[in-house]
C-alpha cells in the first residue's frame, strides 16, 4: 500500500496542476464526485471549500471521503486516498490555504489575489487524513 509521504506518490500529486476529483455522499445517499484543487501538506491532501456548499454540508454529516488525482494521458496512472476530513475555520489557517492553492492553480503572481477572494469567513479548509492510499503511477508497464 502506498503512503503520502512516498516521494514518487509526492511527485505525482504535487505535479503540475492535476485536479483532485472528490467523491462523498449526498444527504439521500447519492454517491457524488466534484472536481478539487489541492494542495499537500505532511500527511493530508487539504483544499478548500464553502461550509454551505454540497461539499461542505456532505462532509459535516459523514467525513469518510475518496480522492482520486489522475494522469489522463501516456502513461496513465492515478492516486486514490481513502480518509477521513478535518476542518478548520481559522482566519489564518483559510487564508494561507487559498493563497497557496491559488499559487499553485493560477500562478505566485495570482497567489494572493485567490488567497483573499477564497481565505474568506464562509469557508472551510479541508484536510483529508488517508486510511488508505492507493498508486497506479505508471498503468503502461
Amino acid at each position: 500500500m502506498a503512503t503520502l509521504t512516498d516521494p514518487d506518490v509526492v511527485e505525482f500529486l504535487g505535479f503540475g496542476t492535476r485536479t483532485g476529483k472528490l467523491g462523498y455522499v449526498a444527504a439521500d445517499g447519492r454517491p457524488l464526485v466534484a472536481p478539487v484543487w489541492f494542495v499537500l501538506e505532511g500527511d493530508a491532501v487539504v483544499f478548500n471549500t464553502g461550509a454551505d456548499t454540497a461539499k461542505g454540508r456532505a462532509i459535516a454529516r459523514d467525513p469518510r471521503v475518496v480522492l482520486t488525482v489522475d494522469l489522463e494521458e501516456p502513461p496513465y496512472g492515478f492516486v486514490q486516498i481513502q480518509g477521513v476530513v478535518e476542518t478548520s475555520e481559522e482566519p489564518l489557517d483559510l487564508l494561507r490555504t487559498a493563497t497557496a492553492i491559488g499559487g499553485r492553480y493560477m500562478g505566485g503572481d495570482r497567489a494572493e489575489e485567490f488567497g483573499a477572494r477564497n481565505g474568506v469567513p464562509g469557508e472551510l479548509v479541508v484536510r483529508i487524513r488517508p486510511t488508505k492510499v492507493i498508486a497506479s503511477l505508471d498503468m503502461t508497464s
